[in-house]
């Protein structure tokens, strides 16, 4: 089988092994200039919207798109941070409030397991309370870490770099917008006819699919974001519309989903003795979790073509190669292969 493989296809292979090592070293470290990338990209068709629908230059047409895309940015980000930090003020006002609560609530649940346990033998009954004295020490040191002070401020430590990535992000995504026809041009011009018409074709059915797992995911946040608001508008509307999109943002991450924010919530209703409204609460993330894995397969199908089980394994693969950009990385690079061998690029003839 190996004395098939032609030398240009033995060049391929190991180029595509050699470059696979290199972004392996290099992604983690690039993820800016990635998203800055694929921002491009994404933005690119408004560009020529513009420039074609008032004759505009390229570089108006990508000033003028850029601004708008910053405006949208600064007007969701203003948003969102003034309505968290106003979450997290009134949270931290009422903290006394909530940690008395959870007290007596444990006071109760002392009072009622030792009336409970009235006429069991004593030294099962300590056995039970020492390991849950333990436990309930275990948790409270965890907490203490969690929060304590120097914890917290490694994050303020760290807002200068993330500054410096959010300013080399926008730097890039402003360049790449500007210079992509000079960029596409440039990588057909290393081709020969036939490789360069074969990539033509891969880039248009790429350009298809990343369309359309863009347009699925917008359409599976869109149902989680109206349901999660629905729900909460019945549950506690006070806060319905701001824990909706931080349900619908973190609902964006692959695997994780919503229940990560409903759970520990419904969990403390539980705890703080408000039995209805954490059942209310369990219930949303059940019915959320089922939306999701009901629609997503089917949506993701629809519009890109791909199956759940290789999104999956390329998810899992990516996150353990690369971290969280692994989640989006790994569908990629699944649609990326698929794509060229629908092109012709990539041949496997494999036959045992």
């Amino acid at each position: 089988m190996l004395k098939k493989i032609t030398k240009r296809q033995w060049t391929i292979l190991i180029a595509i092994i050699i470059l696979s090592v290199i972004a392996y070293f290099i992604l983690p470290v690039s993820v800016p200039l990635i998203i800055a990338f694929i921002t491009a990209l994404l933005l690119n068709p408004f560009v020529r919207f513009f420039s074609q629908r008032f004759n505009l230059s390229r570089n108006i047409a990508v000033t003028i798109v850029f601004v708008l895309f910053l405006l949208v940015l600064a007007t969701i980000g203003t948003y969102t941070t003034t309505k968290a930090v106003g979450q997290v003020i009134k949270i931290t006002e009422n903290a006394p409030q909530y940690i008395s609560s959870v007290e007596d609530v444990l006071s109760n649940l002392r009072s009622d397991f030792a009336n409970f346990t009235e006429e069991w033998p004593k030294a099962f009954v300590d056995e039970i309370e020492t390991r849950a004295s333990d436990n309930l020490q275990s948790f409270e040191q965890q907490v203490t870490e969690w929060i304590k002070i120097e914890r917290i401020s490694q994050i303020f430590v760290k807002i200068p770099d993330y500054l410096i990535s959010i300013i080399v992000y926008l730097i890039a995504l402003f360049l790449f917008m500007v210079d992509l026809p000079h960029l596409r041009n440039k990588f057909y011009g290393i081709m020969t006819d036939s490789t360069k018409e074969k990539f033509k074709f891969m880039n248009t059915r790429l350009s298809y699919v990343l369309l359309g797992f863009l347009k699925a995911q917008f359409l599976v946040s869109l149902i989680i974001f109206s349901v999660a608001l629905i729900g909460l508008l019945f549950i506690t509307p006070e806060i319905a519309f701001v824990m909706s999109i931080i349900i619908w943002l973190v609902d964006l991450i692959p695997i994780i989903g919503s229940i990560v924010i409903l759970g520990p919530w419904a969990m403390y209703m539980f705890l703080t003795g408000d039995m209805i409204m954490g059942t209310k609460l369990a219930i949303l993330a059940i019915v959320l979790l089922t939306i999701r894995r009901t629609v997503e397969p089917k949506v993701m199908g629809h519009h890109i073509g791909l199956s759940p089980l290789p999104t999956l394994i390329a998810m899992y693969i990516g996150l353990q190669l690369v971290g969280i950009l692994g989640f989006f990385l790994g569908p990629l690079v699944v649609i990326i292969f698929n794509s060229a061998k629908e092109a012709g690029i990539i041949k496997l003839n494999v036959k045992i």
